[in-house]
């Protein structure tokens, strides 16, 4: 894939170190394919120990290490392949995300299951998650630039903050507003639903207004890197024909050459 990636999040510079000095302390055995397994396979098992919280509550933990776990495959795989040049972007890019897809799929669906969380608000979550992923995969392919964190906020972050939260669940699931009690988890799905949506709203408005600045209707004026870019393949178009005619007179004189040396020849021979 031919994008830039954007990575501005709290732990963005000591993630990236951290994952490139235990990528090169990996055996060869292990590749990248190996971790994407171990990525995907996580995720199922967290949701799994979300939904047993309130059964065990000490699932808490084993949610905390699932996530753990999915963070060592999930954000090791691509390192490992760039550290041992091994890249493959389109099918690493692929595959990375059908994965995160359906692993979110399956923690969300642990937390309906657990009782923690109306399955009405955790739909809400999950279809306000898939907005943002598919804006972004639109826009890695549109404007050239996938972002991997919003506010300071990556998936790592994101990783803390729901283990945290599934600690302090199991403990404290419900909460009182404004004299109503309230499932802890619900004011948190709604929450979270309201601040994907804007997210959404606001990189949808930004990246639309970005492709309409860089391509807009005939007559209503090109930002300047367009006109130039306009005016050299311009350039390069006459450049090309003067090549090509050039060419051409090139070979009319040469046909004309022989010719005239034939006519030569001949008349001396006879």
């Amino acid at each position: 894939m031919d994008h830039t990636r954007e990575h501005l999040s709290v732990l963005a510079s000591a993630e990236k170190q951290l994952l490139i000095t235990i990528a090169r302390r990996l055996p060869p055995w292990i590749g990248s394919d190996h971790l994407t397994l171990l990525g995907l396979l996580a995720m199922p098992a967290a949701g799994l120990a979300f939904a047993a919280i309130p059964v065990t509550p000490w699932s808490a933990a084993l949610f905390a290490a699932a996530l753990a776990v999915n963070w060592f495959g999930d954000s090791l795989d691509g390192t490992l392949a760039r550290v041992r040049c091994q890249p493959r972007p389109r099918y690493g890019y692929y595959v990375d995300h059908v994965i995160d897809l359906a692993g979110t799929a399956a923690l969300i669906g642990g937390m309906a299951a657990s009782g923690l969380m109306n399955p009405t608000v955790a739909i809400a979550v999950l279809a306000a998650y898939f907005l943002v992923s598919a804006e972004t995969y639109l826009a890695t392919h549109s404007i050239g630039i996938f972002r991997l964190s919003f506010a300071g906020v990556g998936p790592t972050e994101l990783r803390i903050l729901l283990a945290i939260g599934a600690v302090f669940v199991a403990r404290h699931p419900w909460v009182t507003i404004a004299g109503h009690h309230a499932l802890l988890l619900d004011v948190g799905g709604l929450v979270a639903t309201g601040g994907l949506v804007i997210v959404f709203v606001l990189s949808a408005i930004r990246n639309t207004r970005a492709l309409y600045l860089e391509e807009p209707l005939p007559g209503h004026g090109a930002r300047p890197i367009q006109a130039t870019k306009i005016t050299k393949d311009t350039k390069d178009t006459k450049d090309a024909k003067t090549r090509q005619t050039s060419f051409s007179v090139f070979r009319v004189f040469r046909r004309l050459s022989c010719v005239s040396w034939l006519h030569c020849y001949l008349g001396e021979r006879s």
